[in-house]
């Protein structure tokens, strides 16, 4: 993974509300070309990930293709489906992927910001002007809970009408760190427990909601500081919370990603179990031909 003169690689990643229909999430995820790493789909959330990569225009011209594709191809007024929701083009993050920490680690925290706050304030104004979307903006100005909560309420959009998409709604457009987003599914139905085991679990570094998925609950978290609080540290609270509410784990998911650091930090012999290997980091990935 390189730097190409003042460019910096940049990583979106782009969540949709489609996770059933398998020819629309090829279509958009087509739409993506060589920039494409990866598609996580689920049909219970009703919603797919789409991890990209690139350096500088490559990466944005990639992301707005992908967009464009959305907004064709989802009517969110047809979505029923376990995971909140503020648009078809639900989420669209930008990340970035250098410096590069010790050992070739990518940068978390501390890395520079600024490149994907410019590409994020670049595709608000694209998708407003192009594809009529109202546009949240997030990062350093607030989180995404705040826009999930407020939008269209105490806050307006920062780029785009400020009614939604008839049919398209709107679209969080972010700034952020790197994150891992990683599910624990528990082996009741009770989705008090679930929520109960969620709240308990929230903090500074684990954002995370109880949700009933199908026939099961699950706790689906975003793990804002993967460096320091990681998966096998949240899988382990959540068993021993469902444990003491006399019930289990039945799986973990790893939803898109990892960066390397995150996964060697779990024993290998734990990393199965935990949804984890080097074929779902980024660093596996971009090392492929083709990748930035």
């Amino acid at each position: 993974m390189k730097t190409v003169g003042a460019t910096r690689v940049l990583e979106c990643v782009v969540n949709v509300s489609e996770g059933r229909d398998a020819g629309v999430v090829g279509a958009i995820a087509a739409a993506g070309a060589d920039a494409l790493l990866d598609v996580h789909t689920d049909r219970d959330h009703h919603r797919s990930v789409l991890t990209l990569a690139g350096a500088g225009p490559r990466l944005e011209d990639a992301v707005r293709e992908v967009a464009r594709a959305t907004v064709q191809r989802i009517d969110l007024g047809l979505h029923q489906g376990a995971h909140p929701r503020l648009g078809a083009l639900d989420v669209v993050p930008f990340v970035p992927l250098e410096p590069l920490g010790p050992g070739g680690t990518l940068g978390g925290a501390g890395s520079d910001l600024t490149p994907a706050i410019e590409a994020r304030d670049r595709f608000a104004v694209w998708a407003a002007e192009e594809l009529g979307l109202p546009c949240f903006c997030y990062g350093p100005e607030r989180t995404l809970p705040e826009v999930r909560r407020d939008a269209f309420g105490p806050l307006s959009p920062d780029t785009g009408p400020l009614e939604p998409h008839p049919t398209a709604g709107a679209c969080a457009v972010g700034a952020r760190h790197l994150l891992v987003a990683y599910n624990v599914w528990l082996t009741t139905p009770d989705l008090r427990v679930a929520r109960a085991v969620a709240a308990a679990i929230r903090g500074p570094g684990v954002r995370a909601l109880g949700l009933a998925v199908g026939k099961a609950t699950q706790v689906s978290c975003n793990l804002v500081d993967p460096f320091v609080v990681g998966p096998a540290e949240v899988y382990e609270a959540v068993r021993r919370l469902a444990a003491d509410a006399g019930t289990g784990v039945d799986r973990a998911e790893l939803v898109g990603l990892a960066p390397a650091a995150v996964v060697e930090a779990v024993p290998p012999a734990r990393r199965a179990a935990l949804d984890l290997g080097p074929e779902s980091t980024i660093e596996g990935r971009l090392s492929r031909p083709g990748s930035s």
